[in-house]
């Protein structure tokens, strides 16, 4: 685990935009299995995320269309919850930061840090849009 203090204002990044953190498995499990759409992210203290994650998701809230539901787990704080969320992104192997798209319980969208790396936060954006037009 990372001393809180360091994670904090990466949470704040999230959460100042209406993201619901997750810190337990029976709260990633209520929120995704809800009826509607669900954005998770799997946030991460690593720098993909703070230049191409976060941003990323932050910017693709700003479309008409949008998820019912957005929420976050911490990769290397909340442990239960993170495995939790990465049970519900199978057969995609464990991944941070990591974007999930749920539609009722079901994932329809998954981004992995793989494609998240090097990549520009707006192309990552653009993604979720897209998916978020076709799904919410």
């Amino acid at each position: 685990m990372y001393p809180e203090y360091l994670v904090a204002p990466m949470r704040k990044e999230l959460t100042d935009v209406g993201f619901e953190e997750l810190r337990t498995p029976e709260e990633v499990d209520a929120a995704i299995k809800q009826e509607g759409t669900v954005f998770v992210v799997v946030n991460s203290v690593c720098g993909c995320a703070a230049a191409n994650a976060r941003p990323a998701a932050v910017a693709s809230l700003k479309n008409e269309k949008r998820p019912d539901k957005v929420v976050t787990v911490f990769a290397g704080m909340e442990k239960d919850a993170v495995d939790q969320a990465r049970n519900y992104m199978l057969p995609y192997p464990p991944s941070s930061p990591a974007m999930a798209l749920f539609k009722d319980g079901k994932l329809v969208h998954m981004i992995e840090r793989h494609q998240i790396e090097g990549r520009p936060a707006q192309m990552i954006a653009d993604n979720l849009v897209a998916a978020f037009d076709a799904y919410c």
